[in-house]
């Protein structure tokens, strides 16, 4: 069985969705919901960035979290600034997680037109970055901002930005799809040239976004690779039209695929736990959303209804019970003798 690390970044990637603003009291109820589903990282904001989120890791430091490491979020220093003087990087120290996630530019363009760096600027900041962080005995998740785009674009330079993590002492690179764009084709070609390159030095990591509807299917494709590390947000919502399901995705994956990305007896906590977050987040769980919406195991037609009586298997790819979902017969026209049957 393979093992996969994931990363839940609901209160940070997600918390960028529309209409969505948590409080510190939402926060530490989700971290509490998360870490009782099992995963094994939770990216709990920008405490450089966000004055709440560095009162959430103040609080945050008496949780006794069973399963789950906190995680802080950050760039890399700025250009004209040392790691010691930049203000984001003791933001991420004073918040007092052992992981941290630190995202750089792996596009070139993002890296002259957007920071106004020099290409070995660039690199330089994510080296110093990571080294300085590592010194100070943080596990530093290296996240490639725009590194689909980057490789397909610059290749070379691309791969030097994740050559600068790991020799800055860099354990996870990161591989983010962070426009939403790239084509499952392109995902699988990157991610196997990168796993061979590197995976012997570091974890290889996924971050997708579903601005093309690929999102999960792009995460699938690089585990299938060699990636071991997989981010999103358990519900799937955030900034455009969202992150990667991860409630998906570990149904995927440990269902179907032989691999633990949860504890195997908490896979049927999936919809319980879904449920708490999306009332937590004060949004409707999607009913169509796979696995864990209540429309995911539900029955009209009546030739299905007929069929899913006598054999549940004959419509249905797994149990709902597998994962703390459960069946549904809707009453409709179209319902058929066996229907009105079971509902009487």
């Amino acid at each position: 069985m393979k093992n996969i690390d994931i990363l839940d970044s609901t209160l940070r990637d997600g918390s960028q969705g529309e209409g969505i603003s948590y409080s510190v009291q939402d926060k530490i109820h989700i971290v509490q919901a998360l870490d009782e589903l099992g995963v094994k990282y939770i990216e709990a904001g920008n405490p450089g960035s966000n004055p709440k989120d560095m009162e959430f890791f103040a609080l945050a430091r008496e949780l006794k979290l069973k399963n789950s490491s906190l995680v802080a979020f950050g760039s890399t220093r700025r250009k004209d600034s040392s790691c010691a003087e930049d203000a984001n990087l003791q933001s991420l120290l004073a918040a007092e997680t052992k992981d941290v996630v630190i995202f750089g530019k792996s596009w070139d363009f993002q890296a002259t037109e957007i920071l106004h760096a020099s290409l070995e600027q660039n690199l330089e900041m994510i080296r110093d970055t990571c080294e300085y962080l590592t010194k100070h005995n943080r596990n530093v998740i290296f996240d490639a901002e725009h590194f689909f785009t980057g490789f397909q674009q610059n290749r070379d330079y691309a791969l030097k930005s994740l050559r600068a993590a790991l020799d800055g002492g860099a354990t996870v690179l990161n591989l983010c799809e962070t426009k939403g764009g790239c084509m499952p084709g392109d995902v699988r070609k990157a991610v196997a040239e990168v796993v061979h390159e590197y995976s012997s030095g570091a974890i290889i990591g996924i971050h997708t976004h579903n601005d093309s509807g690929l999102a999960v299917a792009n995460s699938i494709i690089a585990v299938e690779e060699g990636a071991t590390h997989v981010q999103g947000v358990l519900l799937g919502f955030g900034e455009r039209t969202g992150n990667a399901n991860l409630s998906t995705i570990i149904a995927d994956l440990q269902l179907k695929m032989d691999c633990r990305c949860i504890p195997q007896e908490n896979i049927k906590m999936l919809t319980p736990i879904c449920k708490r977050i999306a009332e937590i987040t004060n949004i409707p769980l999607e009913a169509g959303m796979p696995y864990v919406g209540q429309n995911a195991f539900a029955h009209k037609a009546g030739m299905h209804i007929d069929a899913v009586l006598k054999n549940p298997s004959a419509y249905e790819h797994v149990s709902p019970e597998t994962v703390g979902n459960e069946r549904v017969f809707l009453m409709s026209e179209v319902a058929g003798r066996s229907m009105i049957i079971e509902k009487i």
